[in-house]
């Protein structure tokens, strides 16, 4: 992975990706919040951390593949 160091503090890449992350999640629960309202979906707290991990995995793939 790495850090990122800003004016002598060192940040994680790994927090930078976990909070862009959490806000795609926040933007996706927008829409899945009527699934949940209609029962569509069963335990919306293990959906959303389901969905969290995912898009955690995604923008960590997006990350490496502009670093090449």
């Amino acid at each position: 992975m790495g850090e990122l160091n800003l004016y002598g503090v060192y940040v994680p890449i790994l927090l930078i990706q976990s909070m862009l992350a959490y806000v795609l999640l926040k933007i996706v629960m927008l829409g899945t919040d009527r699934l949940v309202d209609q029962g569509w979906i069963v335990w919306p707290s293990i959906f959303n951390l389901c969905l969290y991990v995912v898009l955690l995995f995604l923008v960590h793939w997006l990350f490496i593949m502009c670093a090449i």
